[in-house]
């Protein structure tokens, strides 16, 4: 039977006029005219019988169900493009790819200066990273596995610990006084930097040290450890984030740890993998990085 699919085409320039909220945008990243763009669009919603487009006074916005459909024809484009570009690598089908979602402060501190020893270990297997910081689906997502930082609760799916997440108070040393170590009361009353996905961190960490501490939630917030890393390193205050994110700023002297109280969080790092799931591959990395970890 013949299989009722819209044309590559379209959807390519559906996708890009769906991102952009715009067919004139779209026409110039795809190099088009921006009546070839609509032609296009136009066809689509002929063979789907659904209007994906709705005119504005600003120009075009999508209907609920064209929103909805422009999430999976991205995901789907973005799996043919990732099968594409498998193929064009002529590896006669031997790689084995790992599509693996990370939290990115702990690819780019902990997991990438660690991949060397992965490539010697097991070269032919190609890890391919993808971020995400928080919970997802895996159904439609196009991923295999995913590390995270959670408390080994994940719907549908195993969590292998790997690493626990122990968070230490750093700063720069020109926020503290002549180099001084400083009592948790005298931290308190510095800037505090904080974790929008960790919101009561210092809060449990000063009621650890049996402190209270007004404005303990106050201060600016970032998502990544990185950006509060770098921040702290640029004198904006004193971050909670990690130990293991941490070791070469504090060796090096860019960071210094005013109070040496740490909290080992009821985080952990962990390798998330859906139920089921289980291929030569995925086998190989989880040895690996459960050895690494070690």
């Amino acid at each position: 039977m013949r299989r009722r699919l819209p044309s590559t085409t379209a959807l390519v320039a559906f996708e890009a006029a769906a991102r952009h909220q715009s067919f004139t945008l779209a026409a110039e990243e795809l190099a088009l005219t921006q009546s070839a763009v609509c032609r296009q669009i136009a066809a689509l919603e002929a063979t789907l019988g659904v209007k994906l487009f709705r005119r504005t006074r600003r120009g075009v916005a999508l209907t609920p169900a064209g929103a909805g459909y422009a999430r999976r024809v991205a995901a789907r484009l973005a799996a043919l493009e990732a099968d594409a570009l498998d193929v064009a690598a002529g590896d006669g089908g031997e790689r084995r790819v790992i599509e693996l979602a990370v939290v990115p402060t702990f690819a780019t501190r902990w997991l990438l200066p660690r991949l060397p020893d992965l490539a010697r270990a097991a070269p032919q297997l190609q890890l391919n990273l993808h971020v995400r910081t928080r919970p997802f689906l895996f159904d439609g997502s196009g991923l295999d596995a995913a590390i995270h930082a959670g408390d080994g609760h994940w719907a549908g799916c195993r969590c292998v610990p790997l690493i626990g997440e122990r968070l230490v108070p750093v700063c720069s040393p020109a926020v503290v006084p002549r180099g001084q170590r400083l009592s948790v009361e005298a931290l308190g009353r510095l800037p505090l930097l904080q974790q929008t996905t960790r919101p009561d961190a210092w809060r449990r960490w000063f009621a650890q040290a049996g402190v209270e501490v007004d404005g303990d939630l106050r201060g600016p917030r970032y998502e990544l450890f990185s950006m509060s890393i770098e921040a702290a390193v640029q004198g904006l205050g004193v971050a909670l984030v990690p130990d293991i994110f941490v070791a070469d700023e504090l060796a090096s002297g860019r960071l210094v740890q005013p109070v040496p109280a740490a909290f080992d969080s009821d985080r952990r790092y962990e390798l998330v993998v859906p139920d089921g799931a289980a291929s030569p591959a995925l086998e190989t990395f989880e040895r690996w990085l459960l050895a690494t970890a070690r």
